[in-house]
């Protein structure tokens, strides 16, 4: 048997001729808003310079022990392994959807006994039994006419690319808590030495006051209210090792590992990373993970919208099958070759109105998307303003501070020194002044703290520089 292939390149021919005829668009980027080009976040450097968002976490967590622990937590946290296996989810639906547009191709081999009954046949004619052995192979192919197979591919694979840059903002989220856990648990620790510190001056200041009553320079109210200030800072030191505790099991939660303690360094011996260059808002676009998901989600509802309005039209397909059938083995080699080629045109009637409508959802998803990157995009600006007024405000008092803790240290010597000497000093005023002082010592090292986490945050906001 001759196989025509003329009539092989006519249908090859018609299909390309279709698949020409593609209704899908070109995917653009979002832009940002030409407005928001210089404003999207408050005191952003003229240029592109480099920034956070360029540097390794390293760079800007100096401290030793600290860059140990989130090397332990980015190897170990369980929701960052949660988001690498939807990354490997989303890795094999893209590969699955590269495989959409090849050709099926099936072997078939059967054997197959007819046989009609004598009712069937009548009494004048009588078929004989049929025996039919049958061995090929057959292929279907869809021909992407409209440009719904390579949509359906683009989709998948911005979906890859979603889910990556979700990993990447787990990873950023993680590294920015971390670091934020570890300079609290440092924080309380400072907290509790400065605590601890004021008691031991406490029961000195009650031996002080006793001797004071004992020559009738106080009076027993005087013993009792110095007493009470003293328990009122030994009360202060369990709760601060209890928080201690609590925040060393949150990292070692974070880390993947059993509770136990953490080894650290102290919060006075922290260098901040002093100049704050943000770059321009296209800085956010290039390195904040949870912007590059939101246009990746957008980039998906557009293919998906690509997808609907393929759909519309009508589906080519080209099957065609190729073997060797015979009613008998003997021959089954020689005159037995058969082949069919064809194509085909399917459009459902019923359905057109039922897949304008599923256009129509598409688009408005698409809008959704879109609507939800640019939110997301003023969220990152609105947290790198953020992160830059709390640093700016909290690096503010750090002079007047000490001058205040400076200041308050005098009074209560003075008035010591003035109830040493003389009854007209009322003790109140003494057990006011060594209140303000312990209160400005602990608010110092809040101001501290506020630095270390508004650099953190700063460093999540532009988008967690490399690792």
């Amino acid at each position: 048997m001759k196989i025509k292939t003329s009539h092989i390149f006519s249908t090859i021919g018609l299909a390309a001729l279709l698949q020409s005829c593609k209704v899908t668009e070109t995917y653009q980027k979002p832009n940002i808003k030409s407005e928001w080009e210089n404003s999207l976040f408050r005191n952003q450097t003229n240029q592109d310079s480099l920034s956070v968002a360029k540097l390794a976490f390293s760079q800007i967590f100096t401290d030793d022990k600290l860059q140990g622990i989130i090397k332990k937590t980015i190897e170990n946290n369980y929701d960052l392994k949660i988001a690498v296996a939807r990354i490997n989810e989303a890795d094999a639906v893209f590969k699955q959807s590269q495989l959409n547009n090849l050709p099926t191709v099936d072997a078939v081999a059967g054997i197959k006994d007819s046989k009609n009954s004598a009712a069937a046949q009548g009494n004048n004619f009588r078929m004989p039994d049929v025996m039919n052995y049958q061995l090929g192979i057959s292929a279907g192919w869809e021909i992407d006419v409209w440009g719904k197979m390579a949509s359906m591919k683009r989709s998948a694979y911005a979906g890859f690319l979603q889910t990556e840059a979700a990993k990447r903002a787990v990873q950023t989220q993680l590294v920015s808590q971390t670091a934020s856990l570890y300079y609290q648990l440092l924080s309380l620790d400072k907290q509790l030495e400065i605590t601890k510190q004021t008691i031991a001056l406490r029961e000195k200041n009650v031996e002080a006051v006793q001797l004071l009553m004992d020559a009738a320079y106080l009076t027993g109210a005087d013993v009792e209210q110095s007493k009470a200030n003293l328990y009122a800072v030994q009360l202060m030191v369990p709760d601060l090792e209890t928080q201690i505790q609590q925040i060393e099991n949150s990292l070692n939660i974070l880390m993947g590992e059993t509770p136990k303690s953490i080894e650290r360094n102290t919060i006075d011996s922290q260098a901040i990373l002093m100049d704050f260059k943000t770059g321009l808002p296209a800085s956010l676009l290039q390195n904040r993970p949870d912007v590059l998901a939101a246009e990746m989600a957008f980039r998906q509802a557009f293919e998906n919208k690509n997808i609907a309005l393929a759909q519309v039209y009508p589906s080519l397909n080209i099957t065609g099958t190729l073997g060797l059938s015979s009613q008998n083995l003997k021959d089954f080699f020689t005159e037995s070759l058969f082949y069919s080629i064809g194509g085909s045109l399917t459009q459902n009637i019923f359905q057109q109105g039922n897949r304008k409508a599923q256009v129509k959802i598409a688009e408005a998803r698409q809008q959704q998307a879109y609507l939800g990157f640019e939110k997301t995009l003023l969220i990152a600006g609105a947290e790198v303003s953020d992160a830059l007024v709390g640093y700016e405000k909290a690096k503010s008092k750090e002079t007047t501070r000490e001058l205040q803790i400076q200041s308050l240290q005098k009074a209560l010597d003075y008035s010591n020194e003035l109830l040493t000497y003389s009854s007209k000093v009322n003790y109140v005023n003494v057990l006011t002044a060594e209140q303000a002082l312990l209160q400005a010592k602990l608010s110092a090292v809040n101001d501290k703290l506020q630095q270390l986490q508004a650099m953190t945050e700063f460093y999540r906001a532009l988008g967690g520089g490399q690792f």
